[in-house]
């Protein structure tokens, strides 16, 4: 990927986000809040990854290593990042539920999930 190409990736990532951002609005309860000092978000996400390395390619790694792990589980492997932790694949039965407008009782189907175990040293450093 070009220098051009990465900018005008970087630059519409950009205007993705800010699009997210201003379409749910700030602060307020439910999905995609927006306005929570606590969540990192992709673009503060990549901003790291270039502070830490210095890498000016930052979105392509960021991308590259979020799809890795998207297809990996996706073909029903375990990804494990010693010392941070490990994203598996977990079964949800089918069972029984009740629609809440309704009260009526439907299937719920079998489904697929994705699970994170954090690592010891993630939970100590959490801990402190």
């Amino acid at each position: 990927m070009s220098d051009t190409e990465e900018n005008e990736a970087h630059e519409e990532h950009e205007e993705i986000d800010e699009g997210a951002e201003k379409t749910t609005g700030k602060g307020g309860k439910g999905k995609g809040g927006g306005g929570n000092a606590n969540v990192l978000k992709r673009p503060e996400l990549v901003a790291g990854v270039v502070e830490a390395v210095g890498l000016p390619r930052a979105v392509a790694v960021v991308d590259g290593f979020l799809e890795a792990i998207g297809k990996a589980l996706a073909e029903g492997k375990e990804v494990r990042l010693p010392g941070f932790g490990a994203f598996v694949v977990s079964n949800r039965a089918a069972g029984k539920g009740r629609d809440p407008r309704t009260g009526e009782e439907i299937d719920v189907p079998a489904s697929k999930s994705v699970r994170f175990r954090p690592a010891k040293a993630l939970k100590e450093s959490v801990n402190v």
